[in-house]
């Protein structure tokens, strides 16, 4: 058919689209209104729920791996590992919804030696210990502390360790309180891809929300 003499009527110009009040319009409202309805019940609500969830970081507890405004997609599947690091929620009942983040430095059933800057690591198959390789960590701190973990707790700690609020002062954390990994950072302060390794961090983060 040539072009120039096609009915009128297969051409959508704004003088022969449907009202949205109209029968058309609205019966086209509401095929739209039932797409975006799907597609958030069953696709996006399930896949914050049980695959991965973003956060935003703000605050300066895992510099330099991630800073303020970093956005992170966040894993919740995959398997916890030593270096790794995790965004879990609070464990004191004074800090409710909120969320944060940190690298793991214990795992269960270790034992946790923390020397100023130095960690050593105690396990089955250390019996005399290793030292932890932290050549990530630019911020230096003070202090000792040794914890001996339980089967499910796991020993975590920000990598800007002088500004960190970590396992150093409130104990183990249990792996019911861990939402996942970050594995993508998607923009920030600093650039987007994929983490580096080993990742660093402490800051407090709500989903979809500034961390603190």
């Amino acid at each position: 058919m040539n072009p120039e003499k096609a009915p009128i009527e297969a051409i959508n110009t704004p003088e022969n689209e449907p009202s949205w009040w109209s029968k058309e319009g609205l019966k086209s409202l509401g095929k739209d209104v039932g797409v975006f309805a799907f597609v958030a019940l069953f696709i996006i609500l399930p896949f914050r729920i049980y695959v991965a969830e973003p956060y935003l970081v703000d605050g300066r507890s895992m510099d330099p791996t991630f800073s303020t405004g970093d956005y992170l997609i966040v894993d919740k599947l995959s398997e916890i590992k030593r270096n790794d690091v995790v965004v879990f929620k609070a464990v004191n009942a004074n800090q409710p919804n909120k969320s944060f983040i940190k690298r793991i430095i214990g795992l269960p059933g270790e034992t946790v030696i923390v020397k100023d800057n130095t960690v050593k690591i105690i396990n089955s198959e250390n019996p005399d210990g290793f030292t932890l390789d932290q050549s990530y960590i630019t911020h230096k701190s003070t202090g000792s502390y040794q914890k001996t973990l339980a089967g499910d707790e796991y020993f975590v700690m920000g990598d800007n360790r002088a500004e960190s609020y970590d396992s150093r002062y409130w104990g183990a954390l249990n792996r019911v309180y861990i939402t996942g990994k970050p594995i993508v950072r998607l923009f920030g302060i600093k650039t987007y891809g994929p983490m580096p390794v080993p990742l660093l961090n402490k800051f407090d983060i709500l989903p979809g929300k500034e961390t603190e």
